[in-house]
């Protein structure tokens, strides 16, 4: 999985390429008409100064080149060599044109360290946030995530879905703050999360590891919003919210629900201030109906006029029959609705009950699960078609 930046404007890239010989054109063109009087002569340097920011320094140094000659041609028809004229703008042109290439060469090296470390970035997405399988059990999966970071692949939101012997197991989270620090907390919770998924029976004690494990690893006061789900055969879903935004549920006849916890519980990371854990509560979870778990990028998310994001009116877009599609059309709608960048890290995690198991098949069937690669990671706004 891959996030997609928006591609370059084959417009803009043209324009820019071109810009430097225009510019060497429009300025010979001027002088000549203008006669030597002008003294326009010295701004052909700007030929091989706008091929220094935009072109490679091959590039830059033929456009140097043909700027000498340019200004060595000029020269000889203004007759400005014999008042020393001439000399002093072709020294102009070579100085702008040795700046240009060191300043190409510069900007290239740059480039390729960059191109180094997000190739380095989109392995840690890998592994921190890993594919979610296109079926587990008796669920459908998808994601869709976007981060607020300019150029970032990863923030400080977080997801897993978990085959376990006790059923499917699901996190879904929101890091206070963003950066680095964020992810480094994103990979503590779902460490702790991936490793008692598989071992503890209860839903309730399998948030008491991973809240011990980010309350030990912690600094600041800083703290984890989170919702767990526990998905069975006995078409319910308990849910375990950590101060978490109530996940949405679509039911068969068309309604919806969000489902609020019994009572107020902090956030993963606040166990110190002395409040208990928060208290497990069952929602029916029948075949045909879908869950939506998001963050508050998602609802908080505003438009120009500081309308926050109707998420309840969107349910119409989750009736596509394929699941990826239909959170891909949410995310859409979410972007014209902000238009442009989000504000925040926005994750959206799409779980769809496409059939029941009866309680024999069950225990075989949370082991497996597809585990093709199907969840979409945005950044900037875009999201990415199927197959890219």
């Amino acid at each position: 999985m891959t996030d997609e930046r928006p591609p370059p404007n084959p417009s803009a890239q043209w324009v820019l390429s071109w810009m430097p010989i225009v510019v060497m054109a429009v300025i010979a063109v001027v002088d000549v008409v203008a006669g030597p009087g002008v003294g326009l002569l010295p701004l052909v340097s700007l030929g091989p100064a706008f091929a220094g920011l935009v072109g490679g320094w091959r590039r830059t140094a033929v456009i140097g080149v043909l700027a000498l000659l340019l200004c060595a041609g000029l020269g000889l028809y203004n007759e400005l060599f014999p008042a020393r004229r001439g000399y002093t703008a072709m020294a102009s042109v070579a100085g702008v044109t040795g700046v240009g290439v060191a300043a190409a060469v510069m900007r290239s090296r740059r480039e390729a360290e960059l191109a180094g470390v997000r190739s380095i970035a989109e392995v840690a997405q890998r592994v921190l946030l890993r594919p979610v399988p296109l079926t587990v059990g008796p669920v459908q999966a998808a994601v869709s995530y976007t981060s607020a970071v300019a150029e970032a692949r990863i923030g400080g939101d977080l997801y897993e879905v978990v085959a376990s012997p006790h059923g499917v197991r699901v996190i879904l989270g929101d890091v206070q703050g963003k950066g680095l620090a964020a992810v480094e907390t994103a990979a503590v919770v779902l460490g702790a999360f991936r490793e008692a998924a598989y071992d503890e029976p209860d839903l309730v004690r399998l948030g008491e590891r991973v809240e011990r494990s980010v309350a030990r690893e912690l600094e600041d006061e800083r703290f984890v919003t989170a919702i767990l789900a526990e998905i069975g055969a006995d078409q319910e879903v308990v849910l375990l919210n950590y101060g978490h935004p109530a996940p949405m549920l679509l039911r068969r006849d068309g309604g919806t629900d969000f489902p609020e916890p019994p009572s107020f519980a902090l956030p993963l990371g606040l166990s110190a201030h002395g409040s208990g854990g928060p208290e497990p509560y069952r929602v029916a979870f029948a075949p045909g109906e879908q869950l939506l778990l998001y963050t508050d990028g998602v609802t908080e998310a505003r438009d120009r006029d500081g309308r926050f994001y109707p998420l309840g009116e969107r349910t119409h877009l989750l009736k596509e029959p394929d699941a990826h599609r239909a959170l891909e059309a949410l995310h859409e709608d979410l972007v014209q609705h902000t238009g442009g960048p989000p504000g925040d890290d926005a994750a959206m995690l799409l779980l769809r009950y496409h059939r029941h198991q009866d309680a024999e098949s069950a225990p075989t069937g949370w082991a497996g699960g597809d585990h093709r690669e199907v969840q979409r990671t945005h950044a900037s706004g875009r999201a990415p078609r199927r197959g890219q």
